[in-house]
């Protein structure tokens, strides 16, 4: 859980020692008196990001003078590709880490394993993990955390009403359309091909552009089957351009023999997206759900 550090009050507790020396009157007026507003937690200045849209969130605050390493997920933007990486945010090491020295780690609950977070926490370094549930909600946990964590709070607050406002505009936009893409996720960034089921970030990444996602029968991912793919009949297909580029490219996806069966196999109906900016959950998801949307129904026209 996320755990702040409060600084220490002499003062206060000569003050405490004292009371027994205190009349009644007087202290009764202490206790009358409001008490004194706790400090504020010290910004980390060593701070190392678990997860690409919490990297991103660190640069729209101006805080990356802060940041001393990010996790392999962490591509955008370019600034990002250049900082010292600590390998895969499920798949962390704690030499790997510490060897940063960072006085802060923050994350989302995905990241770990649990017993590397525990070593960090063990050396005396701060670790904060945001929920990640797949809601607005989430992107809204990230600006908090991470402008409480380097102390850009006010930064964070901007960020977030300019955000909010975009949110609610691309939800709009998205309401007043009828049509309601059948769309379909396939993961393919190594070994074989799966689609996102319900509970996954492309489940909510669809249901926010306005598209019915086919494969919402399961709980996260499953094998991709001709049969599966048969049934479901999606009219368009989504991946990233990672996941593009592992299966060969455009042209060979399309010659995968299971896809042949769908209806978005007759118009080549795909949207290929970079994999943080389309499923991360950052700062540009406003902008995910609004291109996703746009080109899915450019793709039904």
């Amino acid at each position: 859980m996320p755990h702040e550090f409060w600084p220490s009050h002499p003062q206060r507790r000569q003050w405490l020692r004292s009371l027994g020396a205190v009349p009644l009157l007087a202290w009764s007026a202490t206790r009358a008196a409001p008490a004194a507003a706790p400090a504020q937690a010290v910004a980390a200045q060593r701070l190392v990001a678990l997860g690409g849209a919490l990297t991103e969130v660190v640069y729209a605050l101006g805080a990356e003078g802060q940041l001393v390493g990010t996790d392999t997920t962490s591509l955008y933007p370019d600034a990002a590709l250049k900082t010292p990486k600590v390998g895969y945010m499920r798949q962390l090491s704690a030499e790997g880490l510490l060897s940063l020295r960072p006085d802060a780690v923050v994350g989302t609950h995905e990241a770990g394993p649990q017993v590397v977070l525990d070593q960090i926490r063990s050396a005396g370094v701060r670790v904060e993990l945001v929920q990640a549930d797949h809601s607005w909600a989430e992107v809204q946990r990230k600006l908090q955390v991470v402008g409480r964590l380097t102390g850009r709070t006010v930064q964070a607050q901007a960020l977030q009403a300019t955000l909010d406002a975009q949110w609610a505009q691309v939800q709009q936009q998205v309401a007043r359309t009828a049509q309601r893409p059948r769309a379909l996720f396939i993961l393919a960034h190594g070994g074989a091909p799966m689609v996102a089921g319900v509970g996954t970030a492309a489940d909510a990444v669809i249901r926010f552009a306005g598209g019915i996602n086919v494969a919402a029968g399961f709980q996260g991912y499953r094998p991709l089957t001709a049969e599966a793919m048969a049934s479901a009949a999606p009219q368009v297909l989504l991946n990233s351009s990672q996941g593009m580029e592992a299966l060969g490219g455009e042209g060979a996806f399309w010659q995968r023999p299971e896809l042949a069966l769908t209806p978005a196999f007759q118009r080549r109906a795909l949207v290929a997206m970079e994999a943080n900016h389309l499923l991360g959950f950052g700062p540009r998801l406003p902008q995910a759900v609004r291109e996703l949307h746009t080109r899915m129904l450019a793709l039904l026209a």
